[in-house]
């Protein structure tokens, strides 16, 4: 049994029913991809990224534009947010979202499958549901992990992801929209699965009905905090489900 499956971890009969009919209602489901999907920096570490950006920045001559909380973060997201709110639309920010677009492939080769997500990706995509990537990382890196994992064809064409227009990053409801327009759905008939506050107030948003994905306790705790209903620490038990008969209605 896999670490985000134990026993204290696993649901109820109450939580049971109420995702029960969290499934039955989806007709397209909205996966946020870091998280839910894989852990896409699990040997491709993502401070030492967020380092190389600093750095580059530097070679740019551009120490000075972050502060030094951002120049120390762990998340190459925050460099490039920084960037992006100092300089919107230029061509700084282009070449900076390229770099991490380029680390985020290569750390694909790398991403580690988050326990149960391909079989339940390829169990609710086979009982009649749509799947969509809505992720604030690079479509090109999402497709490279999924490729990798013969899974491009549980989502293609529906992967949404970060574009050089920073400001429709999540929790903006951007790349959420996108795939509730290219596939026909109405919010209500969705269901994002997501791991962070930022994916849950893109749902909001959107309208979508949203269910949170914990590894932990401490992220439990975080999403719960944040006003998240239903939260899952293992995958399983929506697989269960499936495979249970509950299929798309």
């Amino acid at each position: 049994m896999t670490s985000d499956a134990t026993s204290d971890a696993t649901p109820g009969a109450n939580e049971i029913g109420k995702l029960r009919e969290l499934i039955t209602s989806a007709r397209v489901v909205l996966w946020d991809f870091d998280g839910p999907i894989c852990r896409l920096f699990a040997g491709h570490k993502a401070e030492r990224v967020a380092a190389d950006l600093v750095d580059w920045l530097a070679r740019q001559g551009l120490h000075g534009l972050l502060t030094d909380t951002e120049r120390e973060t762990l998340d190459p997201q925050v460099v490039l947010r920084a960037v992006g709110r100092r300089h919107p639309g230029s061509d700084l920010v282009a070449a900076l979202e390229e770099r991490l677009t380029q680390e985020e492939e290569r750390a694909a080769g790398s991403a580690l499958p988050t326990a149960y997500a391909d079989p339940l990706i390829r169990t609710w995509t086979a009982v009649g549901a749509r799947l969509a990537v809505t992720t604030n990382n690079s479509p090109r890196a999402a497709r490279t992990y999924l490729e990798s994992r013969g899974l491009t064809g549980c989502f293609t064409p529906h992967l949404y992801g970060r574009t050089q227009a920073l400001q429709h990053l999540k929790p903006h409801p951007h790349c959420l929209n996108r795939a509730l327009s290219a596939t026909g759905a109405a919010p209500a008939d969705a269901l994002m699965i997501g791991d962070s506050a930022s994916d849950l107030d893109a749902a909001r948003e959107a309208g979508v009905p949203f269910l949170g994905y914990a590894g932990g306790e401490d992220k439990e705790k975080r999403l719960r905090a944040a006003g998240a209903e239903h939260v899952v620490r293992s995958l399983e038990p929506l697989l269960h489900l499936l495979r249970s008969g509950h299929a798309v209605r």
